[in-house]
This record gives structure tokens, C-alpha cells and sequence, in this order.
């Protein structure tokens, strides 16, 4: 996490919790369906166990993914999702690449899965539509944060906590994996006259006092994950179900190697380049008019690249 706030060796901001995605699934689901979930599963895997979830007439979807417009929300999943495919944003020469065949493939695999499997709208749905969906039972899986384990297991806020299952995000064999990686982090604005107090401050809310705090108060599954190495490598820690997954997605992603091919920006389910927010904006909303049938894919990803 520190590499991604540090430019030539010097931190400029501290990691408060750090973040890969990964699986969340139904093990009562797989088990009913009489598929074994592989820890680090590829993409086929993952659309043949979605059908075989999928329960209409019981409301259960075999999987819930972001379609939502926005460079944060459905934008960053399939920026995410597209780099295990072998696409890319942009080639070494900063020309976009959405006119090839990976990401024709990408796109006709996620729209290919949701039609099938996935909840009625997922064209609209984001973070926080879908986690509602899993904790009601309504997901057989769900690919996202992993901030998310803490909610979906939380016996009070969901129905299944009991019966939920971890593993990596997926791949299609080319090398690198569809999960992201980020850090919400606090820095201190040049120019403030109460420079020392925040940093008082940050020492504090970063620190093992800190977790051992928010441990004993709230419960292990409730400590800011991804910021320390010492949280993983705490006994206590390591009883949490998702500490481990969620550490091993943190550590497989490399965002100064996103995608296959060599491509010139630093950034998994971005682009580390200020135009970037508002040009995944506008892709990600021809993506999701696509996903609700509103135009092809063929035309959505023809608007992409123009």
C-alpha cells in the first residue's frame, strides 16, 4: 500500500486501510450444487458454478457484479475484470485500445454471466445495491471489495453470515488475476497551521494501539485491514475467516504491472493519469447501456474508443 502514496522513496500519505476484491460466495449453494470452489478459480469456473447457483423462482442470482456507471464503480470493475483478459486501457503509445478483441471478449463474458445468472437490473447496481442483495441471500456469489467479508459475515446485518466462503478473483490463464487494489489513506494538506496535531492524529488512528482498540471494542473482523504487516501476522487476526484471502489478494496485485501486454500507466482498475476519472465516467455509462440493452456491445465499445 505504501508504494502506491510514495513517489521516489518518500510516503506522502499513510495507508488507514488498504484492499484487494476477491470472491464472496454461498458454500451451502456450491455444496448444493455439487461444485468444490478452487481457491483461486478461473472465469469458466466461475460462470458454470453462477448457473448452476441460479435459483428464479427462489430469488436467488447465481452472482452479483457492479454494472453501474461511474470510473468507481462498474468503471473499475471491469477495468479490473478486463486486465485478466488480456485487454487494456491505452497501448504504449496512448492509444486507446477498446476496437480489439480482448476487450469484445471481456465485455461479451460479463454480459454473457449477468444475463444468465445475474439479479434483474444489475445494470444499476454498485457497491451498495449489491451488498443488500448477498446479505439477504439473494447472491450465490459476489465478486468486490474485500472491505466487504466484514458486512457479509457479520451474523447481525446478514442472513447467510454462517455459511460464506472466500477465495481469489478470477483469471482466464493469461497471468494476472481480475482484482484490484486500493488504499484509503491520510495525508496532511500543505500549508495547515496544525501540522504537528495531525500528525499526532495519524500516528494514532495507524497504529497497533489503535487496531488493539478497535479489536477489543468492535471485534477482529471490524480492524481496518491491509495497512500493517504485523495485523497478519497476529494470532488473533488470523482467526478472522477472510484475514488470509484477503491478505493473498492485496499481494497479488501489482499496479505497476496491470495488464498482459506492456501498457504505460501504473493503475489496476485505473489509470494513475488525472483525465482518467472522467474518461471511465463516459466508458463505463456506454457499458452499462450495453449490459441493459440499450445498444451491442459492438457499439458500445465503437463509443469507447472514439
Amino acid at each position: 500500500m505504501s508504494g502506491g502514496l510514495s513517489h521516489d522513496g518518500t510516503l506522502y500519505a499513510v495507508p488507514f486501510y488498504g484492499g484487494s476484491s476477491m470472491i464472496m460466495y454461498r458454500t451451502d449453494l456450491m455444496e448444493a450444487a455439487g461444485l468444490e470452489m478452487p481457491e483461486a478459480p478461473t472465469w469458466d469456473f466461475v460462470r458454470e458454478a453462477a448457473a448452476a447457483m441460479t435459483d428464479r423462482d427462489a430469488e436467488i442470482n447465481g452472482i452479483c457484479l457492479r454494472g453501474k456507471a461511474g470510473c468507481g464503480e462498474g468503471g473499475a470493475f471491469i477495468t479490473a475484470m478486463s486486465n485478466s483478459f488480456g485487454a487494456r486501457w491505452f497501448d504504449l503509445d496512448w492509444k486507446p485500445q477498446f476496437d480489439t478483441e480482448t476487450w469484445a471478449n471481456t465485455l461479451n463474458f460479463y454480459k454473457g454471466m449477468m444475463d444468465e445468472s445475474g439479479p434483474a437490473g444489475f445494470s444499476i447496481n454498485g457497491f451498495n445495491e449489491n451488498l443488500p442483495l448477498f446479505q439477504q441471500g439473494k447472491c450465490g456469489r459476489w465478486i468486490d471489495a474485500t472491505v466487504a467479508a466484514s458486512f457479509v459475515t457479520n451474523p447481525d446485518e446478514s442472513s447467510v453470515a454462517d455459511s460464506v466462503g472466500f477465495a481469489l478473483a478470477p483469471d482466464t490463464g493469461l497471468g494476472k488475476r481480475s482484482n484490484w487494489l486500493w488504499a484509503w489513506a491520510l495525508g496532511i494538506p500543505a500549508g495547515t497551521q496544525k501540522e504537528e496535531a495531525a500528525k499526532a492524529f495519524i500516528e494514532w488512528a495507524t497504529s497497533k494501539d489503535y487496531i488493539e482498540m478497535v479489536a477489543a471494542n468492535e471485534g477482529g473482523a471490524n480492524v481496518p485491514p491491509g495497512a500493517r504487516t504485523s495485523l497478519y501476522e497476529n494470532p488473533g487476526y488470523q482467526a478472522v475467516p477472510f484475514a488470509q484471502m484477503t491478505l493473498d489478494s492485496i499481494l497479488s496485485a501489482d499496479p505497476a504491472n496491470p495488464t498482459v501486454e506492456p501498457s504505460p500507466y501504473v493503475g489496476i482498475q485505473f489509470a494513475a493519469i488525472p483525465e482518467f476519472a472522467g474518461l471511465a465516467t463516459e466508458v463505463s455509462q456506454e457499458f452499462s447501456a450495453a449490459y441493459a440493452g440499450q445498444q451491442t456491445v459492438e457499439e458500445a465499445l465503437e463509443k469507447a474508443q472514439a
